[in-house]
């Protein structure tokens, strides 16, 4: 990474976008105290993910590009050791796996075996435990991978809510699509510059550019100078 300063705002659902190789998994991983920066610093809710990462860690979710789950628990049994990991009471974690359960619509196979699980499915589960603490930070890298189209439009509508709700979600993608239709602002990295930030809005007036997002991002990453 060389230059590279964000802030994303409460309320917010941020689309970070770049090719192969640019450095989007790199940034995931820095701001979710995966990786430490070389220069610079990451904070998340006002805690210095180097000297307080506990603090940060608290308030966010991290939601990989591939979905790992515990192939011998079913999704009830893995949501409630989720529960557990962030010391939620019994009682209260009851009430929030279910809640969470009937919000990804998981009832139909919550109490099978992950390791029946579709790749879908997993991002399914995977989601809900992301959201079971109510993070106000959600970090989630390539979110669309292998959901088919109802549970796509569930997860959008789910993230649209939570941002609705005052949650930060940070969103790296390359559906595009996606980013066009629920993003507030977009990032665009490519070589480890951000070499565009703005409303979509305010990328097509860089670009100089109409149309889809996706014709945008063709221009400002094939002509830099744009």
């Amino acid at each position: 990474m060389r230059r590279l300063a964000l802030e994303i705002k409460p309320g917010e659902i941020f689309a970070f976008l770049g090719p192969n190789g640019a450095g989007k998994t790199t940034t995931i991983k820095m701001i979710v105290g995966l990786l430490r920066p070389s220069g610079g610093s990451v904070a998340v809710c006002g805690y210095n993910m180097a000297t307080q990462a506990i603090s940060a860690k608290e308030t966010l979710s991290y939601v990989p590009d591939q979905p790992y789950l515990y192939e011998k628990l079913t999704a009830r049994e893995f949501l409630h050791f989720i529960a557990d990991i962030y010391n939620i009471e019994r009682d209260i974690g009851d009430v929030k796996v279910a809640r969470m359960i009937e919000l990804f619509e998981l009832g139909e196979f919550a109490d099978q075996l992950a390791e029946n699980y579709s790749h879908g499915m997993k991002q399914r589960v995977v989601m809900a435990a992301a959201l079971l603490h109510d993070p106000s930070v959600i970090v989630i890298d390539e979110p669309m991978v292998g959901l088919d189209p109802r549970s796509a439009k569930l997860l959008k509508n789910i993230l649209t809510g939570k941002a609705r709700e005052g949650a930060c979600v940070f969103m790296s993608t390359h559906t595009l699509s996606v980013a066009e239709d629920i993003a507030d602002r977009v990032g665009i990295i490519d070589r480890g510059d951000l070499v565009a930030l703005g409303t979509i809005g305010e990328l097509r007036r860089q670009a100089r550019v109409g149309g889809r997002l996706e014709d945008v991002f063709l221009a400002i990453t094939e002509n830099p100078g744009v």
